[in-house]
């Protein structure tokens, strides 16, 4: 039977009571969903000196049922012990006390140790890091990071290769990641594959520090001493795969695990101003896992030092790979918000340095603000994206209230500033910047025309500025054409741009976070996905002109192609959306009077 306890100072009886009822029913969902052993939920209600004054026993009807072997208890009573946005440390989390291996594992760990023994090799082999980490808490883990004691990782690699010869095995490639400590990667990393496993492998280190330098002189070290060279504590965790089994050499690791904690084995501003990019590690296992950065790593991250080390000492294509992986992860609006907590957003997404309107801090609260209500909206709609529509709609979340900020090139032109934030600061995929751009693009155009589908009235062609030259149709088949050239544009980001829109509907700031009810903005989405839909506009991108280049070139009896026929097919496909029925036939009379008439004008 479980049952839980509260404690209070003498208060009126009446609220406790009320308080007791309230937590009946919290004990009552408990025990619906399953999440204990027993067959009663007891809730009781005590001051001090912990003399029960009132007392709630739910019974169950159904036969005692086995705790479930998930994390669920965890999550949910985690989520609840949420206070002013900070997590209660208090709740320990579930952590295995050994390590279960997979077949894949088991093969690839024996095979390792075959190679030792058949060399003769008083190697030892450790797993570190995440793997050690997510196997603990019982997720699965395919990121094998194998550290060696007495060896460089390529060469221990040529000894798997050797050992593959031996046996009549076919060999495996071995790729080398040079080390290159300007941009804080101190080791050379060697990776190949074992049983269709990508594996690296790489040296156990110690550092030395020369005088006024922050490079460090890399030599072979023990397991103890690259324990505390790691990020993390959580991280510092190795698997001894000749004794299997679980090493803690920091004597902190298992226990920050278990009490949810993100701590660094050293002083924190040594360990970021090592690699400055830990600062983003942090972070990240911070949201992703919904641990507590104690206050002492807080205080290093926002460091000046620290801030300045991120901006000069780590590769742009390094932040972005960890920025991405935030994005891409399960808390990414809270990972945004420790950034800018800690004062790192504009070191990190550098906006350039002439911009026009300037950034402002109230920007850094819009953008965090609006990927927070973004990621809720979403959430809240239902909406089904692909992972790279959920990226780049969060990042264009992200970025919206800068969506109309420019900065001068060095060819005088002006460009987005979120496009820089893309190719510059994050050296992310160019298709990435643009596909946000359009995102942003298309969001004005909804915006535009959101009012008009909500209120069902005509669309004149004057009220929509898209510098778009529409044909002359009936007015109630101009809005089907400006959401098909829409959606043509943006493709299978509508629902993504549509959303995005919903969120800035109403709101005559750009930098202003909306406060208003989210769910009133789901039910426009919701109100006009349907019309998109009740109009057979989805996939619309993928229709076919009725008439292509040359056949428009036969009927005008033109000798070549150029502007006049891509003005032709720009109608044409204007046609189609206002009458997608019509046949080919009918495509080519009204493409002949259009003709005609422009003749008899001219």
């Amino acid at each position: 039977m479980y049952f839980v306890v509260i404690v209070f100072y003498p208060i009126h009886i009446c609220i406790a009571a009320k308080f007791c009822v309230r937590m009946a029913k919290i004990s009552e969902k408990i025990t619906q969903l399953g999440w204990f052993y027993g067959s009663s939920l007891t809730t009781t209600l005590t001051r001090k000196p912990f003399v029960p004054v009132l007392k709630t026993t739910l019974r169950l009807k159904n036969r005692p049922f086995l705790f479930p072997k998930t994390q669920i208890l965890y999550r949910c009573c985690r989520a609840m012990s949420k206070t002013n946005g900070t997590l209660s440390s208090s709740l320990p989390v579930m952590v295995k006390e050994n390590i279960d291996l997979t077949d894949k594992e088991k093969q690839i760990f024996d095979r390792l140790r075959q190679v030792l023994d058949h060399f003769s090799l008083e190697t030892k082999l450790r797993v570190a890091g995440g793997w050690v980490r997510d196997k603990l808490l019982g997720k699965e883990c395919y990121d094998i990071d194998i550290a060696l004691d007495n060896m460089l990782g390529r060469e221990f690699c040529e000894k798997v290769n050797e050992y593959l010869v031996s046996t009549g095995e076919e060999t495996q490639g071995i790729g080398v990641i040079q080390s290159n400590p300007d941009q804080s990667k101190h080791l050379e990393t060697a990776r190949m594959r074992l049983f269709d496993i990508w594996i690296d492998f790489v040296n156990l280190r110690s550092e030395d520090y020369c005088e006024n330098s922050r490079i460090p002189t890399m030599k072979f070290g023990t397991a103890e001493q690259d324990a505390y060279r790691r990020d993390l504590t959580i991280n510092s965790l190795f698997y001894n795969i000749n004794t299997c089994s679980v090493e803690d050499l920091t004597g902190r690791g298992l226990d920050d695990l278990k009490s949810g904690k993100v701590v660094t084995p050293l002083p924190p501003k040594e360990t970021f101003l090592d690699d400055p990019l830990r600062v983003l590690r942090a972070i990240r296992f911070s949201a992703r896992f919904e641990f507590e950065m104690v206050e002492e790593l807080k205080v290093a991250a926002a460091d000046k030092d620290v801030k300045s080390a991120i901006s000069d000492k780590i590769s742009r294509e390094r932040i972005g790979h960890e920025i991405d992986l935030m994005v891409s992860g399960n808390q990414p609006a809270k990972a945004m918000a420790y950034i800018s907590e800690l004062g790192l957003l504009w070191v990190v997404f550098t906006p350039p340095k002439n911009c026009e309107p300037l950034i402002s801090t109230e920007h850094d609260r819009a953008c965090v603000g609006y990927m927070d209500l973004a990621w809720r909206h979403m959430h809240g709609v239902g909406c089904s994206f692909s992972d790279d529509q959920r990226r780049l709609y969060l990042y264009a979340s992200l970025l919206v209230p800068l969506r109309n900020i420019v900065y001068i090139d060095n060819k005088k032109k002006k460009v987005p500033a979120v496009n820089y934030i893309f190719k510059n600061s994050l050296k992310l995929k160019t298709s990435d910047a643009d596909d946000v751009m359009r995102l942003h693009t298309a969001v004005k155009k909804f915006l535009s025309l959101i009012p008009f589908v909500l209120s069902n009235e005509d669309l004149q062609t004057g009220e929509i500025n898209w510098e778009t030259e529409v044909i002359d149709v009936h007015v109630l088949l101009k809005l089907r054409i400006f959401l098909g050239l829409l959606l043509r544009e943006i493709k299978d980001f509508w629902r993504a741009a549509l959303m995005l829109s919903t969120l800035l509907y109403d709101n005559d700031s750009s930098v202003e976070v909306i406060e208003g009810d989210l769910e009133k903005r789901r039910e426009v989405f919701r109100e006009v996905e349907q019309e998109i839909l009740r109009l057979g506009l989805d996939k619309v991108w993928e229709i076919k002109p009725l008439i292509n280049g040359k056949d428009i070139m036969r009927l005008l009896e033109l000798g070549k192609g150029g502007p006049v026929v891509s003005e032709w097919q720009r109608k044409l496909l204007q046609w189609q959306l206002a009458y997608p029925s019509g046949t080919v036939e009918e495509c080519i009379d009204w493409m002949t009077r259009e003709a005609q008439l422009k003749r008899a004008k001219t």
